[in-house]
């Protein structure tokens, strides 16, 4: 286990950008420490809490549909090639 001094040394060295990373994680962890006493659940120690918003997870959808590439942008165009497909005799 690290000591206070070196992650004190340790943080000096690092450039601005890291420390902005690791102000971000101590910020969270302690948003995950209120609300762990506030539902007085116990949490993995190493492990944060996450907030109901975030703790979606949708990394496991990634890859699972076979799409075009531009579908993000050209969305409509798509959508209305299969309506008019599907539906053209309206």
């Amino acid at each position: 286990m690290a000591s206070l001094d070196q992650i004190q040394q340790d943080l000096q060295i690092l450039p601005q950008e890291a420390l902005n990373l690791v102000y971000q994680f101590i910020q969270l962890l302690k948003k995950g420490s209120q609300t762990s006493q506030i539902t007085q659940t116990p949490q993995p120690s190493l492990a944060p809490m996450i907030s109901a918003p975030d703790a979606t997870d949708w990394s496991d959808l990634i890859g699972c549909v076979d799409a075009e590439e531009d579908l993000s942008v050209n969305y409509k165009n798509y959508l209305a090639e299969g309506l008019e497909q599907k539906y053209g005799y309206r």
